[in-house]
């Protein structure tokens, strides 16, 4: 038997779908992914089973099973006894699982064993388990495959903590294993005994405590069924060591155990629904659109609608390359730290298109005064998130790409249709030459949004970036042009530190010859500073611009703003010597035997950076900074639009 958790937190029910055809029409509708350097297979298809049990639920007759992949050969005899650790790798060898970020430990002994054993799955070994999990997140975020970390019991899986929750926020596809004490001793407070199931409850998507070797098989399968079907998201599978222990003959053909997720899988959107946001398009004089996330896999589907409208479009932070930064209708980011265009686009608008988004906090701002002026149709694939912040005027759960797709096939037969808003293009390029992204110089002093123009100009825009949390990550934000999806890899919801080294090896493991650039701050940085050594013996090309202001930069800049610019424990630096550079950076990448280098002149920088990237394999490169650098523009929290703040600096007295 196995206990599954979680049921709490599934998408609220929506009348389930009437038929399902085949497992291809359940990937189409509810598992999308961008192009990606290899195929994911799911190992899902679709039994219907010739009487309904005992519940009363519509959907459970349909149950998805679990089938090897049509080209995989089993390295055992079908009817061969192998241990459970066995059974658990060659599951992910049959998911299409190359990569894993595993750290061992005694409870998780066996599953490493088996590793060695594998001819299909590479361990790419992280040294801190949050390393593992956030760079299980960079691959899946830069490849759209699910990314897989393994740890083990007690604190081996509470140090998972902050990237499942990361995951869950900003809605990755993640699937934890955690080794678990013997069955025997669960309970007991045995040595390195966590309960991580009911730790993790609230920040995973699903998880389960295995409690039969015999359901290993089954298991694996739901579990990447559901971390990459409907909304995405993070799933943990807690595996006692007597059960990877175990020795037991395998079977792939279980049916899936998900009555009530599958009832609640959203559906083909309805036509006439699309008809109704196609004629609110056309009775709209001031139309933007407000794409997030759940647009990263309708990039092409986005474009050929706003080729087709002619709507300026507004991006979340996670929404950040599934419209390309650079095309005159992109009005870049919106929120606290858009641009004063995006948020005026939104503010002055009759009509908002708010498309996989889930209205943050850090995009709304006071809720009453967010889009005011606008109807508001929002489409989601989580019915959850619809009316939950913002109450819409018409909601459609569905897949975004399904239905761009759908209201792009409308568009083109509607011949009759003349959409005109170049008087609402030029009141915003207006505003676009008014009030541009822009900085001041220090003297000789290099800005950190230069340094991060000039990588932009030196990568011509086509780096995978990742960064940390603060200021470092704004200005990623609003200065790297995103030209496509899945190159901007960024905490969002959590606001995780630590986040961008370890993001950026899972980016270069899951796109190797690709160029892939950690942004990142001096306190971001040396949250996680130690997978650098995993950078090193994995040879990973990865390139980090740290810009080193000595400061946790972004409470500085409220400090400045709201607290009289006093400085409570934010300097980094050694108190007793703020003249020179501490911690010096250089000597962690010596000591991990990678190149690196340190500018402290703008007139030097260019230079540094085409250094950086024409450097084989891995270089780290410290830019030092000013801390009184401030993130413009920006609407405080809980403020409206009209709070807007587009002047001042640490130079400044509020």
């Amino acid at each position: 038997m196995a206990t599954s958790i979680a049921d709490t937190i599934l998408p609220k029910p929506s009348p389930p779908a009437s038929s399902f055809k085949s497992s291809l029409l359940i990937s189409k509708s509810v598992i999308s992914f961008s192009a990606t350097p290899r195929k994911f297979k799911p190992s899902c298809s679709l039994t219907v089973s010739s009487s309904l049990p005992q519940s009363n639920s519509a959907s459970s007759a349909v149950t998805p099973t679990t089938s090897p992949a049509h080209d995989f050969v089993s390295r055992y005899a079908p009817d061969e006894p192998r241990k459970g650790a066995d059974i658990l790798v060659e599951a992910l060898e049959r998911e299409g699982v190359k990569d894993v970020f595993a750290y061992p430990g005694g409870a998780s002994m066996e599953i490493h064993q088996a590793l060695t054993r594998s001819k299909l799955i590479r361990n790419v070994l992280p040294r801190h388990e949050q390393g593992g999990v956030f760079a299980a997140e960079g691959y899946a975020r830069s490849s759209g495959l699910p990314g897989v970390c393994i740890a083990t019991s007690g604190p081996g899986a509470t140090n998972l903590v902050s990237g499942l929750a990361d995951a869950m926020l900003d809605s990755i596809p993640v699937v934890a294993i955690t080794g678990q004490v013997p069955r025997r001793m669960i309970g007991t407070d045995a040595f390195q005994e966590t309960p991580i199931v009911e730790v993790t409850r609230s920040i995973t998507k699903h998880n389960y405590l295995v409690l039969n070797v015999d359901d290993i098989p089954r298991i694996v399968s739901e579990a990447f069924f559901l971390a990459t079907s409907g909304r995405p998201g993070p799933v943990l599978v807690d595996i006692p060591k007597d059960i990877q222990q175990q020795l037991a003959v395998p079977k792939w053909n279980q049916p899936h155990r998900l009555p009530g997720y599958m009832s609640r899988l959203p559906k083909n959107p309805n036509e006439a629904h699309l008809e109704q946001i196609v004629r609110l398009i056309s009775e709209s004089k001031k139309p933007v659109l407000y794409v997030g996330g759940g647009c990263l896999n309708s990039s092409e589907e986005l474009k050929r609608f706003v080729e087709l409208t002619g709507i300026p479009v507004a991006s979340t932070l996670m929404g950040l390359g599934s419209f390309p930064s650079s095309d005159p209708l992109s009005l870049q980011m919106l929120g606290m730290h858009g641009t004063v265009y995006a948020n005026y686009a939104v503010d002055k608008s009759d009509l908002l298109l708010a498309f996989g988004v889930r209205f943050d906090d850090r995009v709304t701002g006071k809720l009453e005064a967010f889009a005011s002026r606008a109807k508001i149709v929002h489409v989601d694939i989580d019915s959850a998130e619809i009316g939950k912040n913002k109450q819409p005027h018409m909601s459609v759960c569905s897949d975004v790409k399904l239905a761009l797709k759908g209201i792009n096939r409308i568009l083109e037969k509607g011949a009759k249709l003349k959409l005109d808003y170049s008087a609402w293009r030029e009141e915003l390029n207006e505003q676009k030459v008014k009030y541009p992204l822009n900085y001041k110089s220090f003297e000789e002093a290099i800005p950190p949004q230069y340094a991060i123009q000039l990588l932009d100009e030196l990568t011509d825009g086509n780096a995978i970036i990742s960064t940390g949390v603060g200021q470092h990550q704004m200005w990623a934000a609003q200065f790297y042009r995103h030209k496509k999806p899945r190159q901007w890899l960024t905490s969002g919801g959590l606001g995780a530190m630590g986040f961008g080294l370890p993001a950026a090896i899972g980016a270069a493991v899951a796109n190797p010859g690709a160029v892939v650039v950690d942004i990142d701050g001096d306190g971001s940085f040396m949250m996680n500073v130690q997978e650098l050594a995993t950078i090193s013996v994995e040879n990973l090309p990865i390139k980090i611009l740290l810009l080193n202001n000595q400061h946790l930069g972004m409470v500085v800049q409220w400090e400045d703003r709201f607290y009289k610019a006093n400085r409570a424990h934010t300097y980094l630096g050694n108190p007793s010597s703020e003249s020179e550079i501490f911690p010096n950076m250089l000597k962690f990448a010596e000591g991990c035997g990678i190149p690196a280098a340190r500018v402290t002149k703008k007139e030097h920088l260019r230079a540094a950076i085409q250094k950086m990237l024409e450097t084989p394999g891995p270089y780290l490169l410290d830019v030092v900074v000013p801390h009184q650098q401030h993130v413009l523009p920006m609407i405080p929290s809980g403020g409206a639009f009209k709070d807007v703040i587009t002047e001042g600096d640490g130079r400044t007295k509020f």
